[in-house]
């Protein structure tokens, strides 16, 4: 298969005998969170699924320890490994650190030394949080949109980039940057999942003043004449931000670039309830993926037991869902979590009156639980 006709498709195929799984906590909020998912994969082990896990540093734990955002250890162990759980990486005590030496530089060298170019982010609203979301509940009730984000490409990889001074001033530059092939591989992503979905999808971009997006468009509607019975439509970005907030449930899949895939899928968090809410997957052309949270490392509340480890727990079940194409894994850790939201535990960012105020560890133990 070429690169840029990569294509979604489920793994086919016995699981091998053990899965390895290279497990990054990071920085912040990180350990805490993906704690809680390791107690769900701990249960999986329990009732017979074998499951190798071996941590790694990442991000400003990795610069501590190792002197580099993404050192060459971790870098081999997710190589090797059958897939990756992410924590999150960052901290305000690493803002003055050169810059290839900043935690979000191993992020992103980690998505490129793994080719992993296609990130999946879904934005599901769980009724009983209709609530806690920014919106209406009238209006994001039955919510169900997913976000396909080009991720190895685009304004945060092109060159050139930096600082320097012109004309006795600070000046800053970066480049975007899009071929066509990369274009092409992420679109078939999208249009298979859209295929598998509501056979709807928007393509995010800029085209009526980014040379970037004029290619984008172009190719995507290339891409669109292979999937006839998805219906393509395009948006410039400045209005699809508002359109989310407007009317989100016009939307089915979403595909767009880097830069405007992580914007508008942080706005979309909010729709859901809380940004600790949407997990993501993000893949390469043989379904290897990174399984992360959305959210950041949240240093202001790390250490204290009141991040929301649901996210992560629902990347652990997108892993096994995209990664090892045992759906009925997937769905057994996804219902235990609609199980925790329906019994009406709740942590601080999607609490409301009624519910029941847990910690982190306590909703890692209620989902357990719920298993």
């Amino acid at each position: 298969m070429k690169t840029s006709e990569a294509k979604f498709r489920e793994p086919q195929g016995e699981r091998p005998k053990a899965v390895k799984l290279a497990v990054l906590p990071g920085d912040g909020i990180g350990p805490e969170i993906v704690a809680q998912a390791v107690k769900v994969l701990d249960v999986l082990k329990r009732d017979g699924a074998k499951i190798e896990m071996e941590y790694g540093n990442i991000g400003g734990i990795g610069y501590d320890r190792e002197g580099d955002p993404l050192p060459e250890s971790t870098l081999k162990l997710s190589k090797q490994a059958d897939a990756v759980l992410l924590g999150a990486v960052g901290g305000p005590q690493y803002d003055t650190l050169d810059r290839p030496l900043r935690p979000e530089r191993g992020l992103l060298r980690i998505r490129k030394e793994l080719n992993l170019f296609a990130n999946l982010r879904p934005a599901l609203l769980y009724p009983e949080l209709a609530g806690a979301s920014s919106l209406k509940p009238e209006v994001v009730a039955g919510l169900d949109i997913m976000i396909v984000r080009e991720l190895t490409s685009g304004l945060y990889f092109g060159q050139p980039r930096g600082i320097e001074i012109r004309k006795g001033e600070r000046v800053g530059f970066n480049t975007m940057f899009y071929s066509e092939s990369e274009i092409r591989r992420v679109a078939h992503i999208a249009f298979a999942i859209a295929m598998k979905r509501g056979k709807r999808l928007c393509s995010v971009e800029k085209a009526n003043v980014l040379e970037c997006s004029e290619l984008w468009r172009e190719v995507v509607a290339e891409v669109a004449k292979r999937y006839p019975e998805v219906e393509l439509s395009t948006m410039y970005v400045d209005n699809a931000a508002m359109q989310l907030v407007r009317n989100p449930k016009q939307f089915d899949v979403i595909v767009t670039s880097n830069l405007f895939g992580d914007i508008l899928s942080d706005e979309a968090s909010m729709l859901s309830g809380s940004i600790g809410m949407l997990p993501s997957a993000s893949l390469d052309e043989h379904n290897k993926g990174m399984y992360e949270p959305i959210h950041g490392s949240a240093p202001d509340i790390a250490g204290r037991d009141i991040a929301n480890p649901l996210a992560t727990i629902l990347s652990v079940a997108m892993m096994y869902r995209y990664t090892f194409a045992e759906a009925a894994t997937a769905d057994r850790i996804e219902n235990a979590v609609k199980q925790v939201i329906a019994q009406g535990y709740r942590t601080s960012d999607i609490w409301t009156a009624g519910g029941t105020k847990v910690s982190c560890s306590a909703m890692g133990d209620a989902v357990v639980a719920a298993m």
